[in-house]
């Protein structure tokens, strides 16, 4: 435990000094803003452009704020995801090639709490961003438009933070399987398509995919998911991520041979 405790200290200078802890979440601030600015000054901007012929009136139906949340999830889940697959695709893999593993590896290290730690602060400020993003689009829509239940805006939040825990767990499991960075996004950008892919497909005939969170998220806003569904696809989503946290454990200790020196 007080190894652990070292090490989470260690990773969290390490995203202060590279500013993840800044920057990440101001890049989720800024798509929270983005949809409910956009689409309440859509007419003015489309005004502005210019080419069109004079006199003629654009009536735009003014989106329900469920809508507009439901969009920032969707901007979520595009860049979003880019952003948190390019902020940790090294956060194992670079320090093996930089060769500064080496430091930790001389000594005696248990990789279990090596790659905890970092798994639990890369969740940690990916769930921070996540959660101000939304807040960012809740209030911008609150704003703009009209209110949604608190409630059902902490239950999509809170579904969809399974969802972002599950990706954070394929990168940072990446970035230990892979000899760099760049393959390591590779490998997550892949594994990210091909679920999206493989539910597109054949999803409609499997109702606990975790790949669904994000629509059961999205749902808490219309009604509700259906509650056998979303167990089932929390439950499997979670032995996924613990999978994850074995293999991101083991495969670590199997590549400190390929730490540079």
């Amino acid at each position: 435990m007080k190894q652990f405790s070292i090490l989470m200290q260690k990773e969290w200078r390490e995203n202060i000094r590279n500013y993840k802890i800044y920057w990440v979440p101001a890049i989720f601030i800024l798509l929270g803003i983005t949809e409910p600015v956009v689409n309440f000054f859509l007419p003015q901007i489309l005004q502005s452009s210019g080419g069109l012929p004079e006199g003629a009136v654009f009536e735009f139906p003014t989106p329900p704020p469920e809508q507009i949340l439901a969009a920032v999830m969707e901007q979520f889940q595009t860049i979003g995801m880019a952003v948190l697959i390019l902020a940790y695709m090294g956060t194992v893999a670079g320090e093996r090639k930089s060769g500064t593993a080496t430091l930790l590896y001389v000594r005696p290290l248990s990789f279990p709490a090596y790659f905890l730690s970092k798994w639990v602060v890369a969740s940690a400020i990916s769930l921070v961003s996540v959660w101000v993003g939304f807040l960012a689009g809740y209030y911008y829509t609150l704003l703009f438009f009209d209110r949604v239940e608190g409630m059902e805006l902490f239950q999509m939040v809170g579904t969809y933070s399974i969802w972002v825990l599950l990706i954070v767990s394929i990168i940072v499991a990446a970035s230990a399987a892979m000899p760099n960075g760049g393959l390591a996004a590779a490998v997550a950008f892949a594994i990210y398509l091909i679920l999206q892919l493989t539910d597109g497909l054949f999803g409609a005939a499997w109702s606990i995919s975790p790949v669904k969170l994000p629509q059961y998220a999205a749902a808490w806003l219309a009604d509700s998911p259906d509650s056998g569904s979303l167990t089932g696809a929390i439950g499997i989503a979670a032995l996924i991520i613990l999978a994850l946290l074995v293999f991101g454990s083991w495969i670590s200790w199997k590549n400190k041979a390929k730490t540079k020196v």
